[in-house]
Parts: C-alpha cells; structure tokens; sequence
C-alpha cells in the first residue's frame, strides 16, 4: 500500500457521466473502445481523475480569434 501523499483519485461511471454532463452509457461506450482508460477494482471499474483531465485537454478545440480584432 502506498503512504505518499501522491495518491490517484478514481472515479465511478455515474461520477465521470456527471463531470462531463454525459449519459453513463456515453462513458461505458468510451471505456469499451479504449477512448477512456479505465481501473479494474475487482468486478468494478473506476476512471482514473488525470484521465479525464487529458481527455478534456486532448479533446479542447481552442476559439477562433476574432476577424475584426486584428483589424
């Protein structure tokens, strides 16, 4: 077991659904074609929180300057 502070915060389908405001069947959809990585915790699975963090940054398209600001 592990006694550094350095500890990973998992999460549960229904969680991972409601931070990204998705259906749970988005997810488990995700997790079956390897979008997402997932954590075996016996028979349940888990999202690890960095995760979803570089599926958001991974998946960000940046906005679009403005026309009329480089005017």
């Amino acid at each position: 077991m592990r006694s550094d502070s350095s500890s990973t915060v998992l999460l549960t389908i229904l969680q991972t659904a409601e931070w990204l405001n998705l259906k749970p069947s988005t997810i488990r959809a995700w997790l079956a074609e390897g979008r997402l990585p997932k954590v075996h915790c016996g028979r349940c699975v888990r999202v690890p929180v960095e995760a979803v963090l570089e599926f958001i940054a991974r998946n960000t398209t940046p906005a679009r300057e403005d026309r009329c600001a480089r005017r």
